[in-house]
């Protein structure tokens, strides 16, 4: 191990699955002898895992690398992920950007930083050809968290005419099982008490396991395996493809011992001829058709949905086709974002573009929507005694946590039940969305 005593800070933008590369990256420094510190610290090193989804990804970068060369004027800035996988050369030009590493140099920062040094002129720029990226890191995420993110699958085979995910991250491949199971105890190990399973398209795991494009396993191959680790309270599948999730994986959450009733399942149009220009791999009767058997077996599950506005050729007409979609469906909350054209996508060039003032309106309807769902499958919560886990935020001395099926409570903090899981009754719908719960004793009364 190395002898070096410096100290490295970390930003993650973006999705679970960065987060578990953000933790790997870290550890890789740490192991090597560098202290972690805060991003606002003074640092040696500040990485920031960058995102393309977003919509202001260039913007959000050069936002905290001046938060690092505010925290330290001489510290090295290291960029990785999505955004430096696609736009290394752009980011190499921003002020303060010492090296940018693309998708396969990621996992190798220390063999760069050797011979680093801080520059005025433009980022030393290592970025592969996305076709050159075809192994698998596996990653995890720990730290101040009461649950871990564990990176079990990456990259994606689909062609959504929208999306610039498989030229960030290549093709669709997978961790071995053995590899997987193994993380799942060391996090065990560590006393966490919750797993979300991350991936770019997790329902296509198996895949490339072993370096060939076959399924050497399954989705439920792999969540059967897990269901029988030891020491894990909680796992929760973080997002799946409506036309990978099958019946049978359904049926074992509903069985699970582990498994939460929490589904995050992307629509994206709840119109069939939007569906089809994006390239999506299912229409809206086999999407209803998964909620239906999700509800079937599991009626106070919670299901969260994808859904973009205003992609090209999305008339008013078609939007609400969406919308009452949605509205009819039995979901709990959306996750809604805003079209963005992405440069290299087929999207980028289609006719109907809606003009960005629509666009920010039919999200706006939508998020309005979510959060009548949201609070309406909260009331239908209200009076159940269920499992709460306790996180670490202390915020105007309340606490706040998750029930299995995802609905958000709070009380007043107590140490002393940070990271635990505690039986409580839900009470009420709160101002800020949340819910409150009786205390211990009352909930066993209420119980009894």
């Amino acid at each position: 191990m190395s002898t070096f005593h410096g100290t490295a800070a970390f930003h993650t933008l973006g999705c679970k699955l960065n987060f578990a590369e953000t933790s790997t990256i870290a550890r890789q420094l740490t192991d090597a002898g560098y202290d972690k510190v805060s991003f606002d610290d003074k640092a040696d090193v500040y990485v920031i895992n960058t995102c393309s989804v977003t919509e202001n990804a260039d913007r959000e970068c050069k936002l905290h690398v001046k938060r690092a060369m505010k925290a330290n004027p001489e510290g090295l800035v290291v960029i990785v992920g999505c955004y430096a996988q696609l736009k290394p050369e752009e980011i190499s030009q921003i002020d303060g950007v010492d090296l940018v590493l693309g998708a396969k140099e990621k996992f190798n920062i220390l063999s760069y930083l050797d011979d680093l040094e801080k520059t005025e002129n433009e980022g030393i720029v290592h970025s592969c050809e996305i076709e050159e990226t075809d192994f698998f890191i596996g990653s995890y995420s720990i730290g101040d968290r009461t649950r871990a993110f564990l990176k079990v699958q990456d990259g994606c085979d689909y062609k959504c005419t929208y999306c610039t995910i498989p030229l960030a991250r290549g093709i669709s491949r997978s961790d071995t099982i053995e590899n997987v199971l193994r993380n799942a105890k060391e996090i065990a190990g560590r006393d966490i008490k919750e797993i979300v399973l991350t991936g770019v398209n997790i329902g296509d795991y198996g895949k490339g396991e072993f370096g060939n494009k076959r399924h050497e396993h399954t989705f439920l191959d792999l969540i059967s395996e897990l269901d029988q680790v030891d020491g894990i309270e909680r796992i929760r599948i973080s997002s799946i493809e409506p036309n990978l999730l099958k019946d049978e994986s359904i049926d074992l959450v509903s069985k699970s011992k582990s498994f939460v009733p929490h589904f995050h399942i992307p629509l994206q149009s709840g119109c069939d001829d939007l569906l089809k220009k994006m390239k999506r791999r299912y229409l809206t009767k086999l999407y209803n058709d998964r909620v239906n058997k999700i509800r079937e077996v599991m009626p106070d599950a919670a299901i969260g949905v994808d859904v973009i506005v205003g992609f090209p050729g999305e008339t008013e007409e078609k939007f609400m086709e969406t919308y009452n979609f949605l509205n009819a469906l039995p979901i709990t909350y959306l996750h809604v974002f805003t079209y963005s054209e992405r440069e290299n996508t087929e999207a980028a060039d289609m006719e109907g573009v809606v003009p960005i003032p629509e666009r920010k309106k039919r999200n706006k309807m939508l998020r309005i929507l979510s959060e009548k769902k949201k609070m309406a499958f909260y009331q239908t919560q209200l009076g159940k005694t269920l499992p709460v886990l306790w996180e670490h935020e202390n915020k105007d001395g309340k606490m706040f946590g998750f029930t299995e099926n995802y609905v958000r409570v709070q009380k007043d903090f107590d140490p002393a039940f940070v990271n635990q899981i505690e039986f409580l009754n839900l009470e009420k719908i709160l101002s800020d969305g949340t819910v409150s719960v009786l205390s211990s004793f009352e909930s066993f009364l209420a119980k009894a």
